[in-house]
C-alpha cells in the first residue's frame, strides 16, 4: 500500500507528515484515504479506472480493511459542504445502483435516483473560476432501502439556492447550466414556441467570456435532461411548462427602465422596450399591463388602508438587485454558508465522539473523556436567540426607524464586544482599535477553521429578501400551471399583513431541520479536497490543501478517533490475520476467537497496556502495536512464502523426476517395440523375396514348357494352313483371274466415297443462308453428286434459319418477298429498300395527339401511315398528304389540320402504275363506274413507294372478297383526271437537273417527270 491507508495509523501524527501522507498517495493515484470511517476524497482532474464493474465486484461485500480505501465502503453520504461536489455524490449513487437487487420496480426506482442528479445539476449547478460544474446549493438526499437492500424511494432536500447568480456572475464564471442548454439543445421549434434567440448575447443575463465550456456538451446535456425529467416523472406539459418558466427569466433580464417626471414632483419608471415584456407576458398567461403596473408600483396595506406610490427607477434596480448583489467580500451570503459549515463540524465531531462513545460502551470499555475543539461557542455567537449574531440582524430588519447596516454594525459592537470569537475596530474591546486589516465597515469571526473577515454592506437589505406583495400578486394572475405553485402569497383570498420571515431565519430553521435529521441517522462522511486551483491532473498545491484540511477538521477528527484507541477490529478477522504469528493458533484454532487472540498476543509478548478486549473486538491503543503486528506478519508471510516456494519447488522437482523416470520406461517400451517390429518386417520382407523369386523361377520353368508347346501347336495349324492354302489356290486360280478387277474396283470406288463425305464433313460452310462458299469438288465424275448435295445443304439450312423466326419477323420476310416477286429486276428503286425495314405506322397515330382526330375517324387497324406527295396536273407540284392504309380502305388527309381529303375502298382499287426507273411516283387506278372514280386517280409520290405497294398488293390477295390488285410496271402510262386522262411519262435527266426528280406539265394531256441518271 502507498502511504498509510488509514489517517488514524498515521505516525507521527503532524499537519506537516498528514499533507505528506495525502502528497504520497495522490501521486500514486490514490486517491481515497480512511479517517476510521470517514473518507478524505481528492480530485485527481483526470478520469481513472476505479468505477469500473470489476471493482464494484471486487468491492462488494468485503470488509472495511480487507482492501484499499475507496469511496464505495460508504453507502450514505452527507457532503462537507453546501456548496456539494457532485461527482461524489453520482459516484455514490451509481455504486447504490449497480449493487442493489434486480426487478421492475426496483430497477424503476434506482433509475429515477439516478437521473435525478442531471435535473438537479441543470438548475442547480454553474461554472465557476475552481470547478465546471459546481453545485451552488446545498443537497441532503434521504434514501429508504427494504429489508433486502434495495432501494424503496428517496427525498431530496435542497438548501441555500445561489438565486444572485441568475442576475450577475462573477468574471470567468456562467450562469445556471439550463440556460445554455436550452438555448443550444432545444429544436427550432421549440425555440420559436419559446420566443428565444439561440444567440447567448442576446440576453443580459448569460455572460458572454464564459458562455462555452471545453470538454462540455450543452447541446447533448439538454437532450439528458429531457430524457431524465421524463425518467423521474415529469409530464410532457410539466416539462413544457418549466421551460417556458426558464424562457420568462431570459425575458426579465433584458427588461430596462427609464425614468418619467409627474405632474407631482415624482419620479416613477417605465418600461424602454415592451417586446421582451410583452413575450414574457405571453409565455406565462399574464396582462402586460397588470405585470408593468406591479414594476412601477408598491401598495402598502395597514390595517383598513392601502396606499399605492410609485417607483423611481433607483428603487426599481433595487427590487431587482435586493438578494442578488455579488462582491468579491465576503457578505451576507458567505456568513450564513459559514454558519452552516460550523453546525455541520459540530454535528461531525458531536457524531464522531458519540459513535466512538457507543461502541465503548457496546464493547465494555471504559470511556475517558477527550478534549477537543467544541466550537459551539461560534454556533452561539451565531444562532443565539437573544443576543446572537442572526437575531440581532432580525431585530434590526423588524424594527421601526432608519435601519442601516450601519446601525446593526453598532449592534453588534455593543452586544458582542467582549467575545472571544468575535472582532471589529469599533467594538468597546480596545485591542482592535489599531488593527488597521481590520476595517471600519467590517467585522471578523474567528471560526474553527480560522478568522473570516464579512463586510457588513448588504446585510439588512439580502436579509430582508422581500418581495412586494404586488409582484406576487400579478404572478398569482397568471394562467400558468407553475406560476400559482411558486408565488402561493399572492392569492387574494389568503392575504397576510404579517410581515415575511426573514433570510436568516429561514436559512437557521432549515439548518435546524437538517441537524435535526442528521441526529436521528447514523451517517458516513466523504470530506472531498480540491488538489489545486488549475483543474490540473497531477497537480497538488500544500498550502491549498493545507488549507482545506484545516477547514474540513480532519486533524481534530483523527485525533478524537485516536485519543482511545487508534486501531479496533472484530476478534475473527483480527485471528485470521495475525494467527500465523503464533504456532498454538496457526494453521487452525478449534476454540473461540477472543481466545485465540488472547494466546497470540500473550504468545507475541505485548503489553497489556497496549490493548484491551471488548466484546466482539480487539481494542488496540497505539498505531506502533499495529504495525509491530504488521511487520512480524509480513515477515512470517515471507518465511511462509519461502517454505512454500521450498515445498512447491520439492514437490515440483519430485513430480517432475516420477514424469522423468515413468517417460524413460514408456520410452523404452515403445522402442522395444518398434525395435522388434523392425526386425519382423525385416525378416518379413526377406522371406517374401526368396519366395518371390522361387516362384518366379517355378513360374518361369513352367512359361518356358508353354511356350515350347505353343510353338509346337503353331508351327503344326502354319504349315496346316499354307497347305490347304495351296490346295486352294489351285482349285480357285480359274475363278479369281475372272472376277479380281471388279472388285478391285467397286472397293476403290468405296473407299474414294468414304474419303470424300468424310472431308465434306470437315468441309462444311457456315449456317448461313446468304453464304455461297462450298467446298471444291475433288474428283470430275462426283460432279453431279457435289452440287446435289451443295442444293439439299442449302435447303436445309434455309429451313433452319426460318424455324428461327417469330411471327411478326416471318410476316415482314413474307412482305420482303412478295416486293421481290413484284419488284425484282422490274424497278430500279427496289433494291435500296431491301436493307430498309417495313415498319408500317411511320406517323404513330394512336399515339400521337396530333392526329386524334385522325384516329377517331378511322376505326380499323392501321396498316400503314406516311407523308406522300399528291401530284397536281395543273403544275406538277406536289401537295402533303397523310396517306393511311387498313384492311378496307385506303384515306387521304390534310397533314396540317388531320381533315380527310379522301376515303377509297379497297375494291374500288383495280391497279397500281409505276414506273421502271428510281423513283417515287405511283398511280392509283379506280374502277369506271364506282363511286370513288367521280374524282379520277390518284397520282402521289413517296420514298417508301416499294412498302405502300407491296401493302397493297398483300391486303388485296389476303382479301377473298375482291380481286387482287395488279401493278403495272411501264415508263408511260394514263391517269384519270375527272373527264380526261393525262399521260404520265418517265424520262432519263441530263446531269445539269441536278439529282431530284422533277414533274413538269408539257400541254394538257403530258406529264413528264424527270428522273436522275443512276
Amino acid at each position: 500500500m502507498i502511504g498509510v491507508g488509514d489517517m488514524v495509523l498515521l505516525e507521527p501524527l503532524s499537519e506537516e507528515t498528514f499533507i505528506e501522507n495525502l502528497h504520497k498517495r495522490f501521486e500514486h493515484n490514490e486517491i481515497y484515504t480512511y479517517i476510521g470511517s470517514v473518507v478524505i476524497s481528492m480530485n485527481p482532474y483526470k478520469s481513472l479506472p476505479i468505477f469500473t464493474a470489476d471493482k464494484v465486484e471486487e468491492y462488494r461485500n468485503r470488509n472495511f480493511y480487507e482492501l484499499s480505501p475507496h469511496m464505495t465502503h460508504i453507502v450514505c453520504l452527507l457532503t462537507s459542504l453546501l456548496y456539494c461536489v457532485p461527482e461524489a455524490s453520482k459516484l455514490v449513487m451509481s455504486y447504490v445502483a449497480a449493487v442493489c437487487g434486480k426487478g421492475q420496480e426496483v430497477n424503476k426506482v434506482k433509475e429515477q435516483l439516478l437521473q435525478s442528479n442531471p435535473v438537479l445539476e441543470a438548475f442547480g449547478n454553474a461554472k465557476t473560476v475552481r470547478n465546471d460544474n459546481s453545485s451552488r446549493f446545498g443537497k441532503y438526499m434521504d434514501i429508504e432501502f427494504d429489508f433486502k437492500g434495495d432501494p424503496l424511494g428517496g427525498v431530496i432536500s435542497n438548501y441555500l439556492l445561489e438565486k444572485s447568480r441568475v442576475v450577475k456572475q462573477p468574471r470567468g464564471e456562467r450562469n445556471f447550466h439550463v440556460f445554455y442548454q436550452l438555448l443550444s439543445g432545444a429544436s427550432e421549434d421549440t425555440l420559436k414556441k419559446l420566443k428565444l434567440d439561440r444567440d447567448f448575447s442576446k440576453y443580459n443575463y448569460l455572460s458572454l467570456d464564459s458562455a462555452t465550456v471545453n470538454g462540455l456538451d450543452d447541446a447533448a446535456n439538454f437532450r439528458t435532461v429531457r430524457n431524465a425529467m421524463q425518467i423521474v416523472g415529469f409530464m410532457e406539459d410539466e416539462v413544457q411548462s418549466v421551460l417556458e418558466l426558464v424562457a420568462a427569466v431570459l425575458k426579465l433580464g433584458n427588461i430596462e427602465f427609464k425614468p418619467e417626471s409627474r405632474v407631482n414632483g415624482f419620479d416613477e419608471s417605465r418600461v424602454k422596450d415592451k417586446n421582451d415584456l410583452k413575450e414574457m407576458c405571453e409565455l406565462l398567461g399574464i396582462e402586460q399591463s397588470v405585470l408593468e403596473r406591479a414594476f412601477s408600483f408598491r401598495t402598502v396595506e395597514a390595517k383598513m388602508e392601502k396606499v399605492s406610490t410609485t417607483l423611481n427607477v433607483a428603487q426599481v434596480g433595487l427590487l431587482d438587485l435586493l438578494f442578488h448583489s455579488l462582491s468579491l467580500d465576503n457578505s451576507f451570503e458567505q456568513f450564513i454558508i459559514n454558519y452552516c459549515n460550523e453546525k455541520l463540524q459540530q454535528i461531525f465531531i458531536e457524531l464522531t465522539l458519540r459513535e466512538e462513545q457507543e461502541e465503548y460502551v457496546r464493547e465494555g470499555i471504559e470511556w475517558t473523556n477527550i478534549e477537543y475543539f467544541n466550537n459551539a461557542i461560534i454556533c452561539d455567537l451565531i444562532e443565539n436567540n437573544q443576543n446572537g449574531i442572526l437575531a440581532m440582524l432580525d431585530e434590526e430588519c423588524l424594527r421601526p426607524g432608519t435601519v442601516t447596516d450601519e446601525t446593526f454594525l453598532d449592534k453588534l459592537n455593543t452586544v458582542c464586544a467582549e467575545h472571544q470569537h468575535f472582532e471589529s475596530r469599533l467594538s468597546k474591546n480596545s485591542k482592535f482599535l489599531t488593527d488597521h486589516s481590520l476595517p471600519h465597515n467590517c467585522f471578523r469571526i474567528q471560526h474553527y477553521a480560522g478568522k473570516v473577515l464579512y463586510r457588513v454592506e448588504g446585510f439588512v437589505d439580502k436579509n430582508n429578501d422581500l418581495l412586494y406583495r404586488d409582484l406576487s400578486q400579478a404572478m398569482y394572475k397568471a394562467n400558468h400551471s407553475l406560476m400559482k405553485l411558486l408565488f402561493p402569497e399572492g392569492n387574494p383570498a389568503k392575504v397576510n399583513l404579517k410581515r415575511p420571515p426573514t433570510a436568516g431565519f429561514q436559512f437557521r430553521a432549515s439548518v435546524g431541520t437538517l441537524m435535526k435529521n442528521l441526529l436521528t441517522k447514523n451517517p458516513n462522511y466523504i470530506r472531498c479536497i480540491k488538489p489545486n486551483d488549475k483543474k490540473a491532473a497531477q497537480v497538488f498545491t500544500d498550502s491549498l490543501v493545507c488549507h482545506q484540511v484545516r477547514y474540513l477538521g480532519l486533524m481534530e477528527n483523527v485525533r478524537v478517533r485516536r485519543a482511545g484507541y487508534a486501531f479496533r477490529q472484530p476478534y475473527e478477522p483480527c485471528l485470521e490475520r495475525y494467527k500465523m504469528l503464533c504456532k498454538q493458533t496457526w494453521p487452525h484454532w478449534k476454540g473461540p476467537a477472543r481466545e485465540g487472540v488472547e494466546v497470540l498476543l500473550k504468545d507475541l509478548e505485548v503489553p497489556e497496556d497496549e490493548f484491551s478486549y471488548g466484546r466482539s473486538k480487539i481494542f488496540i491503543r497505539n498505531p506502533r502495536t499495529l504495525f509491530f503486528l504488521e511487520e512480524r506478519r509480513r515477515q512470517c508471510l515471507e518465511d511462509l512464502a519461502t517454505l512454500i516456494q521450498k515445498i512447491y519447488r520439492g514437490w515440483k522437482c519430485r513430480t517432475h523426476f516420477l514424469l522423468l523416470k515413468k517417460s524413460q520406461v514408456v520410452v523404452a517400451a515403445w522402442y522395444r517395440r518398434y525395435a522388434q517390429q523392425r526386425k519382423y518386417q525385416k525378416i518379413k520382407s526377406s522371406s517374401i523375396v526368396v519366395q518371390s523369386f522361387i516362384r518366379g523361377w517355378k513360374a518361369r520353368k513352367i512359361l518356358r514348357e508353354l511356350k515350347y508347346q505353343k510353338r509346337c501347336k503353331e508351327a503344326v495349324t502354319t504349315i496346316a494352313a499354307y497347305w490347304h492354302g495351296t490346295q486352294v489356290r489351285r482349285e480357285y486360280r480359274k475363278f479369281f483371274r475372272a472376277n479380281a478387277g471388279k472388285k478391285i474396283y467397286e472397293f476403290t470406288i468405296q473407299r474414294i466415297m468414304q474419303k470424300y463425305f468424310l472431308g465434306l464433313k470437315n468441309t462444311m460452310p457456315s449456317m448461313s443462308p446468304i453464304d455461297k462458299s462450298w467446298p471444291a469438288r475433288p474428283y470430275l465424275f462426283l460432279e453431279g453428286t457435289h452440287q446435289e448435295l451443295r442444293k439439299i445443304f442449302h435447303l436445309w439450312r434455309c429451313k433452319k434459319y426460318r424455324s428461327q423466326f417469330t411471327e411478326e419477323k416471318k410476316a415482314i420476310y413474307e412482305e420482303k418477298l412478295e416486293a421481290s416477286e413484284i419488284f425484282k429486276g422490274k424497278k430500279a428503286l427496289y433494291p435500296s429498300s431491301v436493307g430498309q425495314p417495313f415498319k408500317g405506322d411511320y406517323l404513330e397515330i394512336n399515339k400521337n395527339p396530333k392526329y386524334q382526330k385522325l384516329n377517331s375517324v378511322v376505326d380499323e387497324k392501321v396498316l400503314l401511315a406516311d407523308v406522300v406527295n399528291k401530284i397536281n396536273r395543273a403544275n406538277g407540284k406536289g401537295a402533303s398528304r397523310i396517306f393511311l392504309l387498313t384492311k378496307k380502305n385506303f384515306v387521304l388527309a390534310d397533314q396540317k389540320t388531320g381533315q380527310v381529303k379522301a376515303s377509297v375502298p379497297l375494291p374500288d382499287l383495280s391497279s397500281v402504275s409505276v414506273s421502271t426507273q428510281n423513283d417515287g411516283f405511283f398511280a392509283l387506278k379506280l374502277k369506271e363506274g364506282t363511286p370513288s372514280a367521280a374524282k379520277g386517280d390518284f397520282l402521289l409520290s413517296s420514298d417508301r413507294l416499294i412498302e405502300i405497294i407491296t401493302k397493297l398488293h398483300r391486303t388485296g390477295a389476303a382479301s377473298a372478297e375482291r380481286e387482287q390488285i395488279s401493278v403495272d410496271i411501264s415508263d408511260e402510262f394514263l391517269v384519270q383526271f375527272k373527264q380526261d386522262k393525262v399521260c404520265v411519262k418517265f424520262i432519263q435527266a441530263g446531269p445539269k437537273n441536278g439529282n431530284s426528280v422533277t414533274c413538269k406539265r408539257k400541254n394538257n394531256r403530258l406529264l413528264e417527270v424527270s428522273v436522275p441518271s443512276p
